[in-house]
């Protein structure tokens, strides 16, 4: 005899069992391919000031505004297309999105107008989203710490792709200008598609699973903070670490404050070490992508089971980093500074990952990821313009200190619940019942 609790249970089951989980090197595959296929999205923004002269913007004016517009329109498009990969199948979303990344690549490269060069940047976006798309296929296959692992080191690929290819972009600008370079790495999305078509196809969520994804997203909806860790829409006995609101919060939080300190670093170096190399600037820019590549799976394994702590620590190193941006002028100053800041990245991108993979039980992966990618790229454009605002009126040390003040809002927002916990609570008394 069934009783109402099994009942309710056996959807996660069935769902963990229909789950065939990936090989290493599968899951090693689709981090690789996003990490070739992210080569000139993220490579060949930086040298926007550099291609923009060639369509007729000769003091290249729009360069910051053209940097977020595959960042806005991604954030549009990614939920969207994350629903539909739970309806039509996740690996036939990621081929979609690593060959409209393709065609935009190809438009971009050949357009000889900035109107066709701006549309071509606007369908990056719409039709790019690799990212979500590869984390919304690993999250159909994989669960638990498997799915943070993998999360992680898709977070790797992101920081390997945003260290080497700027370097890589600048080696074939003597032979290629950047401009034409979008068309030559065109084929890199091209051949992440060939490669990942040789993948399986995760299986779509059995019915009953579908119904308690939806439950569950019903229960984030009305619950509360004081509820959200104690609803019955859960899997069986499992306590969350953190409801989606909370996560996406997090998520927007950290990308906002690690961000905004990108676009003017540079300056800020230049303006605190007078006479520094572009190739120093550079090793300083990349510092703390560099940490995350050595350190990611160390911290993983330390902190996948005290995501919230990871998270703590991770916003303080942040906000003590940033801070230290503003007050250093020496070259060991930037960087003692940076890799401050790379210890604060590294735990809360292995942190945030392991959230999300909590968070990804018992829901359709293809809308969680969507949905997280729209408040990471939200974070992402809303960093851009605080920075752009801070640095025309307070120059290049404002966009640290405004990093600064969000990462501590976090820290003491994400340390509020665990002290409020610890307080001792009053009983009424007996009389006072009636």
């Amino acid at each position: 005899m069934r009783t109402t609790t099994s009942r309710q249970v056996e959807p996660a089951v069935v769902e963990t069992k229909d789950r065939p989980g990936l090989a290493r090197r599968q899951v090693h595959a689709v981090a690789g391919c996003y990490f070739v296929a992210s080569f000139a999205a993220l490579g060949l923004p930086p040298y926007l000031t550099e291609i923009l002269p060639e369509l007729g913007d000769g003091a290249a004016r729009w360069a910051g505004l053209l940097y977020i517009v595959p960042t806005i329109f991604g954030a549009i498009g990614a939920p969207l297309w994350g629903r539909l990969a739970d309806r039509f199948g996740r690996k036939r979303l990621l081929l979609r999105a690593q060959l409209g990344l393709a065609v935009a690549f190809l438009l971009a490269g050949w357009a000889d107008s900035m109107g066709t060069f701006v549309a071509a940047l606007v369908l990056q976006g719409i039709l790019g989203g690799t990212f979500a798309a590869s984390n919304g296929y690993l999250g159909a296959a994989l669960e638990g710490h498997a799915l943070s692992r993998a999360l992680t080191l898709m977070q790797g690929s992101a920081r390997a792709a945003l260290v080497f290819a700027p370097i890589v972009v600048g080696s074939l600008t003597p032979w290629l200008s950047p401009h034409r370079q979008y068309a030559l790495l065109a084929v890199l999305p091209l051949t992440a598609a060939v490669m990942l078509a040789a993948l399986p196809e995760p299986p779509r969520a059995p019915a009953a699973a579908a119904k308690q994804a939806e439950a569950v997203a019903e229960a984030d909806a009305v619950q509360t903070p004081e509820t959200a860790a104690g609803t019955a829409a859960e899997p069986a006995g499992r306590t969350p670490v953190a409801s989606l609101r909370a996560l996406y919060a997090l998520e927007f939080a950290f990308v906002f404050s690690t961000v905004i300190s990108f676009p003017y670093l540079i300056s800020l170096i230049k303006e605190r070490i007078p006479g520094t190399g572009p190739m120093v600037s550079g090793v300083l820019f990349a510092l703390p992508h560099m940490c995350y590549l050595v350190a990611a799976m160390a911290v993983h394994a330390v902190f996948r089971t005290r995501p919230r702590l990871g998270i703590g620590i991770g916003f303080g190193c942040i906000a003590l980093g940033l801070a230290g941006h503003g007050l250093v002028d020496s070259l060991t100053g930037f960087v003692a500074v940076r890799l401050v800041l790379g210890a604060g990245l590294t735990l809360g991108l292995v942190c945030l990952s392991v959230l999300a993979a909590d968070c990804a039980k018992g829901r359709a992966p293809g809308g969680l990821f969507g949905s997280i990618e729209f408040f990471s790229k939200a974070g992402a454009v809303a960093a851009g313009v605080a920075a752009a605002v801070g640095n025309d009126w307070f120059g290049p040390a404002a966009p640290v200190l405004t990093g600064t003040a969000i990462a501590l809002v976090t820290v003491l927002a994400t340390a509020a619940p665990v002290l409020l916990s610890r307080l001792p609570r009053t009983r009424r008394s007996p009389r006072c019942l009636r």
